[in-house]
């Protein structure tokens, strides 16, 4: 038998940032963390490339919630409490600090997702911790929880935080203490296409594209990626995202258009054409790419457009013009599948936050009993605002402790 006055089950982001928070904020509890994995913070080492996308610059609570498909309502007032500028000042404090890139992504300035976990590992001395322990029941017994585990160990504790991010075992548990839980689906992942021509030009990249999925108000832009295997990038994860679910539903087959240059409109594409009609007529339009596009994508383009190898602009019209311009500002694709992001892998769904107490992130309906992080219907588009509701979600537990 193990006692604790608080334990954390689930040692990723929020479950740490929860445990060491509650060790400074009352030195004198009993804390332990249970993990079912080897290693605890698994995800805060692989994230960002193994660099670590701490948080965003986003300091407005108003304008950071529009990076969550789902919870950012609920998520309004606890920004306002703890956000993303709390996070920058909480790693300063301990000496580390962070770098903003272009695109408002936040890392440690080590360019090394260790030195966040070494920080974590130096404030969680005293902290117990139990890795390989997989949590088998949960049980409330008079005023404490009772938890046990696959190496038979019990542990008892006043207060507990479930933490486990997308875990069956625990969405089972929860379900047998009429928790409300809702559907889970795979969020931020890249869409497969069978198109070889399009696949053969992996590597290329668009720093600014718009991505609709048809038939749905679904609607993306930033920096797209061709792969092997279909499309990546910002957008395409982004738009992964806000879709989780309808996507899930259309079991990952739907059609997408794209528009691979969404600064330029319909009428100045067509009229370039018409320019190079006139004025360069004896070129030959496969060899001379437009736009500023590589010459790669350009002869994918005017293939997928029927124009021929040896076609000269003279020989181009107004049925070619359309068809150029079809492709690169509304280009339609089948998407057949996704592939698993796995630096940013999360999951859409969860408890249902109308069963948390948003100002201590407790059950309403469970004494003692708190959640904070990917356990919770909460989930972000990439650039470190799902990292940023971990670290929030564990600072309001460990301040609402009360001991």
């Amino acid at each position: 038998m193990f006692e604790f006055d608080f334990l954390v089950i689930g040692g990723g982001a929020a479950g740490y940032f929860a445990a060491i928070n509650a060790a400074r904020n009352f030195p004198n509890i009993k804390i332990a963390i249970l993990e079912k994995n080897r290693e605890v913070l698994q995800k805060v080492k692989v994230s960002g490339g193994g660099r670590c996308n701490v948080t965003n610059a986003i300091t407005e609570p108003s304008e950071l919630i529009k990076n969550y498909p789902r919870g950012h309502e609920f998520l309004l007032e606890p920004f306002e409490r703890f956000g993303s500028k709390d996070v920058f000042s909480w790693f300063e404090k301990r000496g580390i600090r962070l770098k903003i890139e272009k695109d408002g992504r936040a890392f440690p300035e080590s360019n090394s997702s260790q030195t966040i976990i070494d920080c974590f590992l130096y404030e969680s001395t005293g902290i117990r911790l139990f890795t390989s322990e997989r949590v088998e029941n949960i049980v409330k017994k008079g005023s404490f929880w009772e938890i046990s585990t696959n190496s038979e160990k019990i542990f008892t504790t006043k207060k507990i935080l479930i933490a486990t991010g997308s875990d069956k075992r625990i969405w089972e548990i929860l379900n047998n203490m009429n928790i409300k839980i809702s559907p889970q689906a795979p969020s931020l992942f890249t869409f497969n296409i069978k198109d070889e021509k399009l696949n053969e030009l992996q590597g290329v990249s668009f720093p600014n594209a718009t991505v609709r999925i048809l038939n749905t108000e679904f609607e993306q832009s930033g920096p797209l990626l061709i792969t092997h295997w279909g499309l990546s990038g910002p957008a395409i994860l982004k738009l992964s995202a806000w879709a989780a679910l309808e996507l899930k539903a259309k079991d990952y087959i739907f059609k997408i258009t794209v528009n691979w240059l969404p600064e330029l409109q319909k009428d100045k594409v067509l009229n370039e054409f018409r320019l190079n009609l006139e004025s360069n007529s004896k070129k030959n339009v496969l060899a001379n790419p437009m736009f500023g596009l590589t010459a790669r994508f350009w002869k994918y383009i005017c293939e997928k457009s029927g124009i021929a190898e040896h076609q000269k602009w003279a020989e181009t019209g107004k049925k070619h013009f359309q068809a150029l311009a079809e492709n690169l500002l509304s280009a339609k694709y089948e998407v057949n599948g996704k592939s698993t992001f796995k630096e940013e892998f999360v999951t859409a769904g969860g408890i249902e936050l109308s069963e948390i107490e948003s100002e201590t992130f407790a059950s309403k309906n469970h004494e003692n009993l708190f959640f904070a992080g990917e356990i919770l219907n909460i989930d972000a588009v990439t650039g470190g605002f799902n990292f940023q509701a971990a670290w929030t979600g564990g600072w309001h537990v460990a301040k609402s402790l009360g001991f």
